[in-house]
């Protein structure tokens, strides 16, 4: 499946593996409106990075994930977070490892979140979300939707959201303009689940962390 084909869908379900004491994540990733498997993102670390998350906080270490498609099991994304500190930043590249943007969480801000940039460093969007709901909107810089990542949705393919651990990445028509955008709009749904969310969960043991709701 070529790449371009891969993010010219208006609408992904992620579907995450459950496991006791899992040393990787994996996530199934479907076309949410014909319901057909196209791929997968899953952790692809070093032995010594996965066996040391036994023993130290998970989400202060670096970690790289991994989307291929089911098809030929060709990397189409890659996302890099080194070790984190203060700030968590994500790197994200494309099947042949040339940089597509990255995301950098926000600080010191009421409403959380974080933002989103091309590989030129130019902010392409804001992501703004609300943890109690599980709700995160793709904004671009003048306030335009370009997608959502949501738990709740009453469209097509509604009967998949079986487990609390799937969601859907969905995106608009200004989102899926270009291969690029669209490209890293799916790394951000990815990262708020398999990157960010375990920042929140272990660092604090409640909603409070990198994201928080933001009004408007």
């Amino acid at each position: 499946m070529p790449a371009t084909n891969f993010f010219a869908r208006p609408a992904y379900f992620i579907r995450e593996h459950i496991g006791f004491l899992k040393l990787k994540d994996t996530f199934d990733i479907l076309d949410a409106e014909t319901k057909e498997h196209i791929g997968y993102a899953t952790e692809e670390n070093p032995a010594w990075v996965n066996w040391t998350r036994l023993l130290l906080q998970k989400y202060r270490m670096p970690t790289t994930v991994v989307v291929r498609t089911l098809a030929d099991d060709a990397p189409v994304l890659r996302l890099r977070r080194g070790w984190r500190f203060l700030r968590s930043k994500i790197r994200v590249y494309d099947g042949q490892d040339e940089l597509l943007g990255y995301f950098e969480s926000k600080i010191l801000t009421l409403g959380g979140g974080f933002h989103v940039y091309n590989a030129r460093g130019i902010r392409v969007a804001d992501i703004n979300g609300n943890w109690i709901g599980r709700n995160f909107r793709f904004l671009d810089a003048g306030g335009e939707a370009l997608g959502l990542v949501t738990k709740k949705w009453a469209g097509i393919g509604r009967e998949l959201f079986t487990t609390s651990d799937n969601y859907l990445i969905s995106l608009t028509d200004r989102g899926t303009a270009q291969p690029a955008t669209a490209a890293l709009l799916l790394a951000a749904g990815l990262a708020v689940d398999a990157l960010y969310k375990e920042a929140r969960s272990q660092a604090t043991g409640t909603t409070t962390g990198d994201f928080s709701y933001t009004p408007g």
